[in-house]
């Protein structure tokens, strides 16, 4: 084959068949060979992966605050983005909140849209958000290309995105259901936490009692019957409890239309050594027990669990009171964009999965909850988005060293294994230092 634009040769490629040794051919941005590593591809740029490294497709993360613009100190297309390029993910999802205004009507969306389209070096969709008294802009948030529509079951943490009241949520779901569209919820019940303890002081025992399992186990059981009413697809975001997975199960099994999601920080910490007062920690719902840590594991193995995805959710260092470690008071948010990948990858090669696991999880099953088919695999057609990976290699975080705004994450001082060395978006190499040169993505493109 001739005439094309970059051939990437590696001994070791993650394609839909597994891990084989592959040259793979792009042309025009897109995948248009994938031979044997011996096949003789000429190009116009040929790149030799390294003996130790992987070639991954670009991963792809359904699930980030951006937070511009309104927020725009809190994170911001342009530091996002190049976040996410430099830890391997090539698309982005952007939450409806926290930006100001919320993407909850189409004016909203153009605003946002505006404030990426010159600054993003990774390509770029968006959700939509369904709050009390918006359900007439939902035809038109998905007419202009929102990927589906978030809600809250309780307060968000920002006033300007109220929760979806219980007498409103099923007459939501069926107009989801009749546009083809998905719900993905943020599951707590406000009535329980109201319940609970209230979160305050430096311990971190008494925040994790404050949002307790059952907030989250009641949460899902009544949206589970509720997208069993409608016939409505819906998602479970950040699933934290353990507790859930049996019910996810068995609703699945009965035909509910249900997806699940978890992040790398359920994943990697526990309960038991956060050290009070690290409020960099703080996440609703929270890091729960190491017993619940490896329940999840068990969820991704078994397929309960469909995804993972990170929940960037930064903020000002001043918002996480790290002065007074009070977990009452503090921003409830993790930022990890970059180190994902890093962090899944430490923990899922101790517990058995290898390196195809890991992209069906962060890459391959991402990109099928949006509906972006041509993202997230090597498979001829798809985008040339990749990520060069070498999974033995091993780093020490340095917050000041990650290209997120503001340096504060849990994940500071973690030895991790992995390092991301290259990334690709359309069969050019990402460079955070030079232009961007990342799209803004519609559903139903290509």
């Amino acid at each position: 084959m001739t005439e094309l634009d970059l051939v990437i040769r590696a001994r070791r490629v993650i394609t839909a068949f597994g891990e084989v040794s592959r040259a793979v051919g792009v042309r025009d941005g897109a995948i248009v060979a994938i031979e044997p590593l011996e096949f003789d591809l000429t190009a116009d740029t040929v790149v030799e992966l390294a003996d130790d490294e992987v070639l991954l497709p670009g991963l792809v993360d359904t699930h980030v605050h951006v937070n511009e613009p309104g927020r725009t100190e809190w994170e911001g297309f342009a530091s996002a983005t190049a976040a996410a390029a430099l830890g391997g993910v090539t698309t982005i999802i952007d939450m409806p909140l926290n930006s100001i205004p919320p993407t909850i009507d189409v004016a909203a969306l153009e605003v946002k849209r505006k404030a990426a389209e010159t600054q993003s070096h990774v390509d770029v969709g968006f959700w939509g958000g369904a709050v009390p008294g918006n359900a007439d802009e939902l035809r038109g948030l998905h007419d202009a290309g929102v990927f589906g529509f978030k809600c809250f079951l309780l307060h968000s943490g920002v006033d300007e995105f109220q929760p979806l009241p219980p007498e409103d949520l099923e007459g939501v779901l069926e107009r989801i259901a009749a546009m083809g569209s998905q719900l993905i919820v943020h599951a707590e019940d406000s009535a329980a936490i109201d319940r609970a303890q209230t979160p305050h002081g430096e311990l971190y025992q008494n925040f994790l009692d404050s949002r307790p399992r059952g907030a989250e186990n009641l949460a899902i059981a009544w949206l589970l019957e509720r997208a069993r009413w409608t016939g409505a697809r819906v998602h479970v975001l950040h699933l934290s409890s353990s507790d859930a997975l049996p019910m996810l199960a068995s609703a699945r099994r009965d035909g509910v239309r249900v997806t699940v999601e978890t992040c790398p920080h359920y994943l990697t910490f526990n309960a038991e050594e956060v050290p009070d007062g690290a409020t960099q920690f703080k996440c609703c719902p929270p890091i729960r027990e190491a017993e619940n840590r490896e329940l999840l594991w068990d969820g991704l193995g078994d397929k309960t669990i469909d995804i993972v995805v990170s929940d960037h959710s930064p903020c000002t260092a001043e918002l996480k009171h790290l002065d007074t470690g009070d977990f009452g008071t503090a921003w409830g948010g993790i930022a990890s964009l970059q180190v994902g990948l890093s962090a899944v990858w430490s923990g899922a090669r101790t517990r058995g999965h290898d390196l195809s696991d890991v992209v069906e999880w962060m890459a391959t099953g991402p990109a099928r909850l949006a509906g972006v088919a041509h993202k997230g695999s090597i498979a001829l057609g798809n985008d040339a988005d990749f990520c060069v990976f070498a999974p033995d290699a091993a780093f020490v975080v340095d917050a000041q060293r990650l290209a997120h705004r503001n340096p504060v994450t849990p994940y500071d001082g973690r030895a991790l294994s992995g390092v991301v060395r290259q990334t690709w978006l359309r069969g050019a190499r990402i460079d955070v230092a030079g232009p961007p040169a990342g799209t803004l993505l519609r559903r139903g493109d290509r």
